[in-house]
């Protein structure tokens, strides 16, 4: 553990604190990189992007889990089969997955262009304009992470006893007030450790971004994550991208703290 993680951590701090590149460390500059990462205009407008990221990734990814883990929850005939099928998106590799939405997207000859066109909006390149390469990659995110959210769902349904719902129903409970008074917060626990997961999946996410759009177009996709690689490794300027990369850290473990609040207050009797 010391070696994989802390001497790494611990080297990463050190750069941080120093003006040099990947090969010396450099001249101790102390919190300079900090200070003008937090004053660099393409820092906030990756901050920007990676919450708008974070908040479609989290809570659009467990909405459409939670919900298809809902419909699935009654048994029928294939039922098993739905689920192996609704959880491809997350176990087909990254890699595969990101070239098939590529295909969709990118071309003007792409399947998504061409009903856009034949409806008659006219040349939509999703991948190129800036708002709708946003969209595609939000929308991305939560097709590739709705299994995972789906499952975590899945097991805390299952373990609800059915007995309090036909109480409900005798009482004249309708569907909604099951879902809202009973269901949403016996599972409360699960959901809100899902998303403390999918927050972490989501604001250190590389690979989803970067093998779609790469942080384009004009750095519209470019999240913090994605902002920290290209700093130390295009524009080698390891300091100031192992800055961005504590500052989402830190980010990430205030997210943390106040949803495992949230898990400690959830305990329904």
């Amino acid at each position: 553990m010391l070696i994989v993680n802390a001497y790494p951590v611990i080297f990463a701090a050190s750069q941080s604190l120093h003006g040099g590149s990947l090969v010396e460390t450099g001249p101790f500059v102390g919190l300079q990189n900090f200070s003008q990462v937090l004053s660099d205009p393409a820092f906030w407008a990756a901050a920007r992007f990676t919450l708008v990221f974070a908040v479609c990734g989290v809570f659009g990814s467990w909405v459409v889990g939670y919900g298809l883990a809902l419909l699935l929850r009654p048994k029928f005939p294939g039922r098993s089969l739905f689920r192996v099928l609704l959880l491809l998106p997350w176990i087909v590799p990254i890699v595969v997955t990101s070239m098939s939405w590529n295909w969709l997207t990118t071309g003007q000859d792409s399947l998504l262009p061409t009903i856009a066109r034949e409806l008659g909006f006219g040349e939509v390149l999703f991948l190129a304009d800036p708002v709708l390469a946003a969209v595609t990659v939000c929308l991305f995110k939560i097709w590739v992470s709705y299994p995972f959210t789906m499952m975590m769902a899945t097991s805390a349904l299952e373990g609800v006893d059915e007995t309090v719902y036909e109480a409900a129903a005798i009482d004249g409970a309708t569907r909604w007030n099951r879902l809202r008074y009973m269901t949403l917060p016996l599972t409360a626990r699960s959901t809100y450790i899902t998303w403390v997961l999918m927050a972490m999946f989501t604001i250190n996410d590389f690979p989803t971004i970067y093998l779609l759009t790469g942080g384009g177009p004009v750095n519209a996709t470019t999240s913090l994550i994605v902002l920290a690689y290209q700093s130390v490794f295009r524009d080698f300027q390891p300091g100031y991208g192992v800055a961005v990369a504590f500052i989402a850290t830190a980010v990430l473990v205030v997210v943390s703290l106040v949803l495992f609040r949230k898990i400690r207050g959830s305990r329904v009797e």
